[in-house]
């Protein structure tokens, strides 16, 4: 398929970009990304993060996030390839899926070190 942009005005690839974030958003993960992002932004007004917090929380917020897209995109590409399952194109999505993990793992650490100092100042 080839896409005819000749005369096309505007921001072409904003609107595909928004194209993508509105799929994306149908997908179940990145829905329980979104839900426990709302959850940890609701925590950081909570408890008054600083500058140097919020900007941690949210780096860490975006990698998940980002990771989680592309493994979405990973498996999409995989089951559009090899629509039958193969035992490659399984290896690959699992070890797409792994990445979201590591990064999962790594933001619940950094929101570890970040927010309990705050709940236990709070419960002392």
């Amino acid at each position: 398929m080839v896409l005819d942009l000749k005369g096309k005005k505007g921001f072409i690839g904003l609107s595909y970009a928004w194209n993508g974030l509105k799929i994306i958003i149908k997908e179940r993960n990145f829905r329980i990304h979104l839900i426990a992002t709302l959850l940890v932004i609701g925590a950081g007004l909570y408890f008054n993060l600083n500058v140097i917090e919020w900007a941690i929380v949210i780096l860490i917020i975006g990698i998940v996030l980002i990771t989680e897209m592309f493994n979405s995109v990973i498996e999409q590409t995989i089951d559009h390839v090899k629509p039958e399952i193969h035992p490659t194109a399984k290896l690959i999505k699992d070890m797409s899926a792994g990445a979201v993990l590591v990064a999962s793992i790594i933001a619940i650490i950094i929101g570890a070190l970040i927010f309990l100092p705050k709940i236990t100042d709070i419960l002392q």
